[in-house]
């Protein structure tokens, strides 16, 4: 999983040894993979993705393939959180159906094996962008990019859960109340100090949640930096980190997405302010009008109340962090530094409600 230059690729990006706080008993994991993975040879070495701040992942790289283990981190963790065991479910439900995903071999829920819940997917090979802005990339290659972002979760919120074997993923209806109730209740969990905006934005969401008009896969995390790319052509050749995925609103995951345009470009995702049409990448009307295209809508309602709940989100999951660095169970090192973005980012958040009539 090669990434794309800049600081945040040196950051994020490649691997490194394993941590002293997440080494596990190598042994005993090529034993298990033995007897649950077809065709697997032995380890031959392992190594750590440097990228996730929640379930650490790892290289495993063996004489003739390469893959992914994905685990729990040990320790004390908020309820529901670091599902790796949907994870599994999710991208075995899509692997069949040709959508972008890697293959997933095999699922281990005994904790004697490792101390927590993993699973083996295939490691893909290609790039991945860490910086929305794509630096690296032509005018021509970065509105392809944005393009197949766009059409690949299109092609997600189009597949029929049932058809795939995902019909019990999740609740179909009133996804956003019940999203609202999960991270009000995470952020509570995690509260390191108290934030009066916060405390706002939970009293108004949950009273103005709009009408849920479709049920699709959601991926929940949907960015640049959560898929890879192709080595040379701008094609998504497998969209990683699924553990927020569930059946609910389409309409959450691409009004996310749309949210990179509304914040600020600091080396990650965000676009605001940014000459789009030079650097080849599409506005935000033209981002929502292929999508519409693509799923059959005939436009998006205002998007303000959305953007306000995703940013809302956004604050609920790095107080996560925050408070995993309180409990040292945090999996990156850059974690304090997430946690400090929760007052800033309620604060747009209740600049967008203010916008939606707050």
């Amino acid at each position: 999983m090669a990434g794309e230059g800049g600081s945040p690729d040196d950051v994020f990006g490649g691997v490194k040894p394993v941590e002293e706080r997440h080494r596990f008993d190598e042994a005993r994991l090529a034993s298990w993979m033995k007897e649950n993975v077809s065709g697997f040879q032995g380890l031959l070495t392992v190594s750590q993705f440097k990228g996730g701040q929640s379930n650490p992942s790892f290289r495993l790289d063996t004489p003739s393939h390469s893959y992914v283990m994905r685990r729990k981190p040990l320790g004390k963790l908020l309820p529901s959180a670091h599902a790796v065991d949907r994870e599994f479910k999710v991208i075995s439900g899509l692997h069949p159906t040709g959508f972008p995903v890697a293959k997933p071999w095999a699922l281990c829920t005994d904790n004697d094996v490792l101390g927590s819940f993993f699973y083996i997917m295939d490691n893909v090979e290609g790039r991945i962008f860490w910086n929305g802005t794509l630096p690296q990339s032509s005018p021509a290659e970065r509105g392809a990019i944005y393009e197949a972002e766009i059409s690949t979760l299109a092609r997600l919120h189009q597949i029929d859960p049932a058809a795939v074997g995902l019909s019990d993923f999740g609740k179909p209806g009133n996804y956003f109340s019940r999203q609202i109730d999960r991270w009000t209740k995470q952020y509570k969990a995690s509260e390191t100090r108290h934030i009066e905006v916060v405390e706002k934005l939970i009293e108004w969401l949950p009273r103005t949640v709009p009408t849920q008009e479709r049920v699709s896969i959601v991926h929940g995390d949907y960015r640049i930096d959560n898929m890879i790319f192709a080595a040379r052509e701008p094609r998504v050749a497998a969209v990683l980190d699924w553990e927020l995925s569930t059946l609910g609103d389409p309409l959450a995951d691409f009004t996310y997405f749309l949210s990179h345009w509304v914040m600020p470009p600091e080396g990650r995702s965000g676009l605001s302010g940014l000459d789009l049409e030079s650097l080849g990448i599409p506005s935000m009307e033209e981002a929502v009008a292929l999508y519409c295209r693509l799923t059959n809508r005939a436009g998006l309602p205002d998007l303000n109340w959305y953007f306000a709940y995703n940013m809302f989100r956004l604050s609920c999951i790095t107080q996560g962090i925050a408070g995993r660095v309180r409990d040292g169970t945090a999996a990156s090192a850059r974690a304090m530094e997430a946690g400090a973005r929760t007052e800033p980012l309620a604060t747009a958040a209740w600049g967008f409600a203010q916008k939606a009539g707050a």
